[in-house]
């Protein structure tokens, strides 16, 4: 049994958001990746495509996104399923900073409009 503690999070920053670090195959989880997400109120995070499927459960405030051209909103304790393939992206346009605990397969990866991939360090 492993067990991470808020403080040992690894801290990643894009883009205006922080993505805390938990589960991830280089921290010993070999199926699955698990990190936290905070988005500041006023951020609109980058159109990506993910490569696996990806569930978000809006831990506080209010997420806006869109989902294949799809406009809409999740609010805390609302959970956002995203199937592999599709394009992504995720924003705040709520006054307070949302958080959301997101939860995806190893080796996840995602496709930025320009054609790059990334594979995330808080998922590697």
């Amino acid at each position: 049994m492993t067990v991470f503690r808020e403080s040992q999070a690894v801290a990643h920053r894009l883009d205006g958001v922080v993505f805390h670090a938990f589960a991830s195959p280089s921290t010993g989880s070999r199926e699955l990746c698990a990190w936290r997400v905070e988005i500041a109120s006023g951020v609109t995070g980058s159109a990506h495509r993910v490569g696996r499927d990806e569930v978000l459960m809006v831990l506080a405030g209010e997420l806006s996104f869109s989902l294949d051209g799809v406009a809409g909103r999740v609010a805390a304790g609302d959970v956002l399923v995203v199937p592999a393939g599709s394009e992504f992206r995720a924003g705040n346009d709520g006054p307070v900073t949302a958080s959301a605990w997101v939860t995806t397969s190893a080796g996840f990866a995602a496709t930025m409009p320009d054609g790059t991939s990334l594979t995330p360090p808080w998922a590697s």
